[in-house]
């Protein structure tokens, strides 16, 4: 079977995306050509990269994923700050964080670690440092731009709070193409499922 590009996240709400290309488009303002925006319809917070798996194990990763999520209760989050790793003054992926319950966030993100272990996924090496991805600056960027990228980056701010609800975890396949990622869903999760 033909190998499909995996990876689990929390899709987010539409509201949550306007205000994500709101940011995208005060960033945009500091002139920078350097940087390979994601298109808002796209953005979403990732637990897990799977990278490529057989078609063949999608039933029983979600089978696992199922059993992962059950007993965790819906919570929520809110942006947060924007920034960039490594950081501000060498930005190489600029992204915005996420607060509110994030303690169930990364309850939720233990729970999938260990139960995909059997399946011969292993943990991540790195702390998990959730984060919306808003761009990514390509090699080659100038001093200058990245200078005023950082700046625009420091001074970024989302207009008030803006809350979103966590209620389900998804399974999604990403297929690369010349216009970017395409993404879509190949199962879902409710939490605190039956």
């Amino acid at each position: 079977m033909e190998p499909v590009r995996a990876f689990i996240a929390i899709e987010l709400p539409d509201p949550v995306r306007a205000a994500l290309a709101r940011l995208q488009d005060g960033l945009k303002a500091t002139r920078t050509t350097s940087v390979k925006w994601v298109d808002p319809k796209g953005i979403h917070l990732t637990i897990k990269f799977l990278g490529n798996v057989d078609a063949g194990e999608i039933p029983e990763l979600s089978r696992v994923l199922r059993e992962a999520v059950r007993g965790t209760v819906p919570f929520r989050l809110k942006l947060e700050n924007t920034g960039a790793f490594p950081n501000i003054r060498a930005p190489r992926v600029i992204w915005v964080g996420v607060g509110g319950e994030a303690e169930h966030l990364f309850t939720l993100h233990k729970k999938v670690e260990q139960a995909l272990k059997p399946l011969g996924f292993a943990p991540e090496n790195r702390a998990f440092s959730p984060h919306l991805t808003l761009g990514r600056v390509r090699e080659g960027a100038q001093p200058n731009e990245l200078r005023r990228l950082g700046e625009g980056i420091a001074a970024s701010k989302t207009e008030g709070e803006i809350f979103f609800s966590v209620d389900s975890l998804n399974l999604m396949r990403s297929q690369l193409t010349r216009e970017g990622a395409i993404y879509s869903c190949l199962a879902s999760f409710k939490l605190g499922g039956d």
